[in-house]
């Protein structure tokens, strides 16, 4: 826990330090933002690169008393790049003064390319238009020694900080480039991947790729030589955050950029009917595309969808997008993708293509989203799940999952599902597939996690905590009380996350006991059948069949409540005014001086 709250701690100083830096230059956010990811995944290679030569070192041969020196190839042999001595970080950081920094940081990138072919003309080199001061700044606060001391893929994780912090600031002229994980991770919980070729065909900033890696990974096995990754990405920005970013995390895949990965019109890696796994988080209602120019492109085995007769243009794209996600899968693939809310009961064409599609029996999953869980944007959405393998019991059968009331806040405009919840959601998928001893697994997960205690025990352990916090505080001497709340701190948190832990065991065993056996539950999930699809008219909306969960009664007088509230918002208002008339009187006095 201790080192959870460091990284998230090292998140915000990293962050807080260098944007302070930008906010203090004249650069716009999409200026800064490719060059300073650049110089993260920099950090990263160097303390990869330093890694890996300690390894090598050890066992490496000796002539005359002389260590053979290692070379590129030992490096290319663990999957880390060799970096020359001028690419190194440190030799970066204590370059003097009176040399010029930004030649020297492109030099770096120049050579860096050099070592991969995945990252040719993909780094910035326009660190010149920096001042020298702001370099140097930039370089000393990525040399943060806490890096190296955390330990694991720490670098990566705060390379995608800094992405998603950027992505609030810096949306591409095509939608956002940054799916939040928690999202990338529920496609690839259900989608469970684990070797064979996947296709992300707006790939963005690549997240898909990054996340599966770590599944894949995370299984015991080596995502590079399990999977292969190809990727499409029109807006060429978005593509060279996308190779950075699976370089950060050590992945290896091929992207192509630039009108060719236009999807509509390409499959740039012809691989339609040869996909195992396809993820995706394309942009939402794409208008005027040219019906002639997609329809020669292929890749739709339900038709199009509806096409202006003036224009002949497709006024929604959304279900271009749905039908090639179908059309790439192999005939044991599985697909999963976010999409706009409304294409899941959108009339006319779209209609007709969804009826298609549902009678294949190949619809495994629909997810309902809820709002604010983009970084731009408020709007819900729909995570949607295909199956051409699914075991027979479920062929004609589909599961809807209504999670638009299931997640954690982060803040005013950001929700998201935590690690405990995002597994809570993936059981119901393992119920409805027969995998209960996956079930059983996650509740064994949750024991281990919870060390025997249960809900009540971990509300009375975070009241403690509270109270003994705030004696300790109160006795310690003012030396040492700064020392004292961050224990305190660490320990809060601790409490925080149990109590958050066995909550989230309680509702998944409230509703699956602790055998693990399915069950539809009103306003969360239920199983339906093609035929009770077809009686809504092929509606794929969760809402639809999962029903409303009924209220509890919190024991609030509503009326009472709302004139309690009508009191308060009178006397701030008062408050407000009163505030107001002495602002005026203190600028009248101003003014007459």
């Amino acid at each position: 826990m201790t080192d959870k709250i460091n990284i998230r701690k090292l998140e915000a100083d990293l962050w807080e330090s260098a944007d302070l830096l930008r906010a203090g230059s004249k650069l716009t956010s999409s200026q800064y933002c490719m060059p300073v990811l650049a110089l993260l995944f920099l950090r990263y290679a160097y303390s990869r690169f330093k890694m890996v030569e300690a390894e090598l070192l050890q066992n490496r041969p000796s002539r005359g008393g002389r260590v053979m020196p290692v070379e590129a190839s030992d490096f290319a042999a663990k999957s880390a790049l060799y970096l020359p001595r001028e690419a190194q970080f440190d030799y970066l950081v204590n370059l003097s003064d009176d040399q010029p920094l930004g030649e020297a940081v492109n030099r770096a990138m120049s050579l860096v390319e050099e070592q991969s072919e995945q990252l040719t003309g993909i780094l910035p080199k326009s660190y010149t238009m920096f001042s020298d001061e702001l370099l140097r700044e930039l370089l000393r606060i990525f040399n943060n020694k806490t890096l190296d001391e955390i330990g694991g893929d720490v670098i990566g994780r705060i390379y995608e900080y800094f992405l998603s912090k950027f992505a609030k600031a810096v949306a591409s002229d095509d939608g956002v480039f940054f799916t939040p994980k928690s999202l990338v991770k529920m496609l690839v919980n259900v989608l469970e991947p684990r070797q064979g070729v996947m296709l992300d065909p707006a790939c963005g900033s690549g997240g898909m790729f990054v996340q599966t890696g770590d599944f894949v990974n995370a299984g015991g096995m080596n995502a590079n030589t399990q999977m292969t990754f190809y990727g499409q990405e029109k807006v060429e920005y978005n593509a060279q955050l996308c190779l950075m970013n699976m370089a950060v995390h050590g992945l290896n895949g091929r992207i192509v950029s630039g009108d060719e990965a236009n999807s509509f019109y390409h499959d740039a890696h012809n691989l339609a009917g040869k996909c195992d796994y396809v993820m995706a988080n394309p942009p939402f209602n794409v208008d005027k595309v040219k019906s002639e120019s997609a329809s020669a492109a292929g890749r739709l085995p339900f038709g199009l969808p509806g096409v202006n007769a003036k224009t002949k243009e497709i006024g929604n794209a959304n279900y271009l997008w749905i039908s090639y996600f179908y059309a790439y899968l192999n005939d044991h693939g599985r697909a999963g993708f976010v999409m706009a809310s409304s294409a899941t009961d959108s009339a006319n064409k779209d209609r007709d293509i969804r009826e298609k599609l549902v009678l294949t029996g190949d619809v495994d999953v629909m997810v309902s989203v809820g709002n604010n869980f983009f970084y731009t944007l408020s709007l819900p959405c729909s995570l949607w799940f295909f199956d051409k393998a699914k075991r027979l019991e479920n062929k004609n059968r589909v599961l809807f999952i209504d999670a638009r009331n299931y997640y954690t806040v982060v803040d005013r405009t950001l929700n998201e599902w935590t690690e405990w919840q995002l597994k809570n959601l993936q059981a119901i998928v393992h119920l409805y597939r027969g995998e209960t001893e996956k079930y059983k697994n996650l509740l064994a997960e949750y024991d281990q996690a919870l060390a025997g205690i249960g809900l009540t025990e971990a509300e009375a352990q975070l009241g403690a905590a509270k109270q003994n916090a705030k004696n300790a505080i109160a006795n310690a001497q003012r030396k040492d009380k700064k020392q004292v709340e961050g224990e305190m701190a660490v320990t809060i948190a601790n409490c925080e996350d149990k109590l958050e832990t066995a909550r989230q065991r309680e509702w998944l065993v409230s509703k699956f006991g602790l055998d693990g056996e399915y069950q539809d539950v009103l306003g969360l999930c239920k199983i339906a059948t093609i035929d009770e699809i077809s009686e809504k008219n092929y509606s794929l909306t969760p809402g639809a069949y999962v029903g409303v969960a009924e209220v509890e009664d919190d024991g609030v007088d509503f009326h009472q409540r709302m004139n309690e509230i009508h009191t308060e918002l009178a006397s701030l208002n008062k408050e407000a005014n009163e505030l107001m008339s002495e602002i005026m009187k203190e600028w009248e006095t101003l003014n007459t001086k």
